[in-house]
């Protein structure tokens, strides 16, 4: 093949290309224009169309007036959640809590027995902290009271309470405490069980 002919074969094939495009373009497609309205839409049609999207568009203040107090409460809502960097972090938050809550009301809080991250719902995580001590009766009230006043989103997962001395009146609690925390702190589980 010399160069004379590569040219010669390379303008055939071009002009065949723009060719069929132009036929495809002005013969095929031609006459299909679009159109705004059709020739066969009425002018009642037109005013019923016209009616309803004013109706549409007549809601749309209201739904953005409750797109803005639904951002509002989950904002406010999510002031409660524990913000740490990482899952561990959240669960030491969690736990300084508990004890915080427990020294005001007089009880000894110390250690944990189970600690764990798990997903809640499709948005947020839930750190889990259970800790056991021993307290009188009273006390335990009050420091269930005091959980329940605090800002942060928390909620008992686990209570287990049982007589420890009666003549004390103490009673031995095993309490299961879970916090909020968003999703990315919640470890990602690889393999076929996350499918």
């Amino acid at each position: 093949m010399t160069t004379g002919s590569l040219d010669r074969r390379t303008v055939l094939i071009l002009a065949a290309g723009v060719l069929s495009i132009l036929v495809m373009r002005f013969v095929v497609m031609g006459d299909k224009q679009p159109a705004a309205v059709t020739e066969s839409e009425s002018v009642p049609l037109a005013e019923q169309r016209l009616a309803k999207l004013r109706e549409t568009l007549a809601t749309v203040p209201g739904k953005e007036k409750t797109a803005h107090q639904a951002s509002a409460e989950l904002a406010t809502r999510e002031k409660g959640m524990i913000l740490a960097d990482t899952a561990a972090q959240a669960q030491a938050q969690l736990l300084e809590i508990i004890r915080r809550a427990g020294k005001d009301e007089g009880i000894d809080v110390r250690g944990a027995e189970e600690m764990k991250v798990r997903p809640l719902a499709d948005d947020y995580g839930e750190v889990v902290v259970a800790v056991s001590f021993t307290c009188r009766i009273e006390q335990f009230v009050n420091f269930m009271t005091a959980l329940a006043n605090r800002r942060e989103l928390l909620a008992t997962s686990d209570i287990r309470v049982a007589a420890a001395n009666p003549k004390e009146k103490t009673v031995q609690v095993r309490l299961g405490l879970s916090g909020v925390v968003p999703r990315k702190l919640v470890p990602v589980k690889k393999g076929p069980a996350s499918l």
